[in-house]
């Protein structure tokens, strides 16, 4: 089977550098973690890293040096609840040595939620056809005390449904210039965006994006601008104006990282990954 072509990348998206190519078995992982304690997924000189401490609890298991590949890359501060990497390894541990052995050795904030074997051909970036991310406002007067890692905090009251008809002009392949850093290294800033949702529950407002690949801070970025929207500062119509002029100094601010979950990518049934991956 031929490899899939990957897709362009973006730094909400990026792997994780392979290694050296090792012979053995190749396997899939998913992941879970909290990102308040760590800089983001990517191995870092200057700081905690999920990645390294993924690396070294799976090499210690496995007796050799390990290096994983992710599916999509996260920034300080945002969670995952199922990132997916694969890595390979001649040790001969099973999928449950590599799993709980992994627990053992991870601080608390990371889990290995599953692990399975994979063809060679399997990759966890080029591999997946989308990505997901869920971004929570609890909006009251108050702020939070519970939770608070996990939420941002918005006193005024946002029209919810307001902001949904207004993400919808964000749906589809566009230039997504508006919704960028000005630190994205992506070559190019065109995305396809599956769907995106914005609902009230209780006192909160969830939006949630799938797409097949996503610009470096762009989620955060959507809903800085339906933000004002949901205020009545800016009209429905806005968004889609954003979106036309490809100017990120005139859309709205980049909302906090810690409202910010990775749910996962997904990945075709042929690879029969677990039912929370897989389209």
């Amino acid at each position: 089977m031929a490899k899939p072509a990957p897709p362009a990348n973006g730094a909400d998206t990026g792997p994780g550098q392979p290694g050296p190519a090792v012979s053995g078995i190749r396997f899939a992982l998913g992941i879970e973690y909290d990102g308040s304690a760590f800089q983001g997924w990517q191995r870092l000189a200057h700081g905690p890293s999920v990645q390294a401490e993924v690396e070294s609890a799976l090499s210690f298991v496995a007796n050799h040096p390990l290096d994983v590949v992710c599916a999509g890359r996260t920034d300080s501060g945002v969670h995952a609840r199922c990132q997916v990497v694969h890595l390979d390894t001649a040790s001969g541990r099973t999928p449950f040595a590599l799993q709980q052995g992994a627990n053992s050795r991870l601080p608390g904030g990371i889990a290995v939620l599953w692990c399975q074997p994979v063809p060679q051909d399997f990759h966890a970036r080029y591999s997946a056809r989308a990505r997901r991310y869920r971004y929570t406002i609890l909006n009251r007067r108050t702020r939070a005390a519970m939770h608070r890692d996990y939420l941002t905090w918005e006193r005024h009251p946002l029209d919810a449904d307001a902001m949904h008809r207004a993400a919808q002009a964000l749906v589809g392949e566009h230039d997504f210039s508006a919704f960028r850093t000005v630190h994205c290294q992506a070559p190019h800033p065109n995305r396809n965006v599956h769907e995106i949702s914005v609902r009230r529950d209780d006192d909160r407002v969830v939006i949630e994006v799938q797409a097949n690949a996503f610009l470096h801070h762009m989620v955060r970025n959507f809903v800085g601008s339906l933000v004002l929207v949901g205020r009545g500062e800016q009209p429905e119509a806005w968004p889609g104006e954003l979106l036309a002029g490809r100017d990120r100094t005139v859309a709205g601010p980049t909302a906090p990282s810690n409202g910010l979950v990775f749910l996962g990518p997904r990945y075709p049934a042929q690879w029969s990954l677990p039912a929370e991956v897989t389209l």
